[in-house]
């Protein structure tokens, strides 16, 4: 690790990444090759290529070019920084200038300026895709959705257009607006979005009762930010004291977030097992387990959907491949990548990808996610935000519906008495039910 840089790993498909409070940067004087070899290196020692396309012989050539030119300004070698790293076909490694990497505030603070929505360049199509809109934000509230493409922003046209360039023109003063031209399918439309300082709460939860009288726990995760471990906890307490049967957990059209707050989640549903495991560029294999202090044991439905990336998938692959509980909804995003956070030399900033992750079993989920349990679409017809996490939501009720049965499944084989049933006929049914529960 080169000295100065600060370093925060995280899973996520965010547009940007933030800093409250940042030291004064370094200034260089007539040294703008400093900044350029710095990203150079930092991306010759850590960068993980998933397309299979990066050569350091290559990258190599790629420096003396690069250092060998003179540049008048900063400008100058911020442009030729963005040229260099676009060599690498890998659209989550980026950079910052000074200004973007200090002013922003970064989602693991909890807060966020602008309109709530995350964006990843399509490496194929080289169109600006939405990941998904953040609750209580001014995209969510317009019916942004997820995999919506951004054709233009302020009639300005994205044809070509990189990230940051992107986050500039949507990013604004507090209180203007902005106008974005979407992509759905085959029809185009135009959304005038107000920008806003936004504060996110990452975790919300409820308790449920079902027809028959069950007590239901409901976790809604919205981002794994820095306060989302804590919240989840205090949650899952909160909810234990109710004595609740069972958890329906929510990760849809949440982007992503920190790497290790969703190990510290999965942790509270996962006693023992493998989470997650990250995959270096040199081959390192860094293995997560359980720690044997799951705040819960009873049964678990996971809610995903499209908009469920990274982070998200972390939880719910190492749910689904602990066969710790059910996965209901759609296929995830499919985002399997760790990128690194590095300040530079003169306080821009880069992220780089250092790492793939891979679920319990070994899969690789990078572009084809992971494939629910349970498909199920959606709504046709859009339901009230207060109406997620209720019957009315489709989702929710096939989840819930779902629940039910591994809590009948689990406490008729609690009610199991050797006495007076053929054992050999009760395992045979429960194999048929795939509910397994001797202790």
């Amino acid at each position: 690790m080169l000295k100065r840089n600060f370093v925060i790993l995280f899973a996520t498909t965010f547009s940007g990444i933030f800093f409250n409070n940042f030291a004064n940067a370094t200034v260089l004087n007539n040294s703008y090759k400093e900044v350029i070899d710095h990203v150079w290196q930092i991306v010759y020692r850590d960068f993980l290529d998933s397309s299979g396309k990066f050569q350091k012989s290559n990258w190599i050539k790629i420096r003396k070019e690069f250092l060998s030119k003179t540049y008048s300004d900063s400008n100058d070698a911020y442009d030729a920084i963005r040229d260099m790293l676009s060599n690498l076909d890998d659209s989550y490694t980026r950079f910052l200038e000074p200004k973007e990497f200090n002013q922003m505030r970064i989602d693991t603070s909890g807060e966020l300026t602008g309109v709530g929505i995350q964006i990843v360049k399509d490496k194929e199509s080289d169109e600006l895709i939405i990941i998904s809109p953040i609750e209580d934000t001014p995209a969510y509230d317009a019916g942004i959705k997820a995999r919506d493409k951004i054709l233009s922003i302020d009639d300005i046209s994205t044809e070509g257009m990189n990230i940051d360039d992107a986050v500039k023109l949507i990013r604004g003063q507090r209180g203007t607006k902005v106008k974005l031209e979407i992509l759905r399918g085959s029809k185009s439309f135009f959304k005038i979005l107000l920008r806003e300082k936004i504060e996110i709460k990452s975790v919300s939860s409820k308790v449920n009762q079902t027809k028959n009288g069950l007590l239901i726990g409901y976790v809604r995760i919205k981002q794994f930010n820095a306060n989302a471990s804590r919240e989840t906890k205090d949650a899952i307490e909160d909810l234990e004291t109710k004595n609740v049967s069972g958890y329906v957990l929510d990760l849809r059209s949440n982007p992503g977030g920190l790497l290790e707050s969703s190990i510290d989640i999965s942790r509270y549903f996962i006693n023992k097992g493998i989470i997650v495991s990250t995959l270096s560029k040199d081959g390192f294999k860094e293995i997560k387990r359980g720690n044997g202090q799951a705040l819960t044991k009873k049964p678990l439905v996971v809610l995903v959907n499209e908009g469920s990336a990274s982070a998200s998938e972390i939880v719910s692959g190492a749910i689904k491949d602990n066969k710790r509980g059910k996965l209901v909804g759609r296929k995830t995003f499919g985002k399997g990548l760790v990128q690194s956070m590095r300040t530079l030399v003169d306080g821009s900033g880069l992220t780089v990808t250092v790492a793939k992750y891979l679920t319990p079993n070994g899969t690789d989920i990078n572009k084809s996610g992971i494939v629910p349990d349970i498909e199920v679409r959606m709504n046709i017809n859009p339901i009230l935000q207060k109406e997620i996490g209720t019957r009315k939501d489709k989702q929710y009720k096939a989840g819930e519906k779902e629940l039910i049965n591994i809590i009948k499944s689990k406490n008729q084989i609690n009610e199991f008495n050797p006495a007076t049933t053929n054992l050999n006929e009760s395992l045979k049914i429960k194999k048929e039910d795939k509910v397994f529960s001797f202790n």
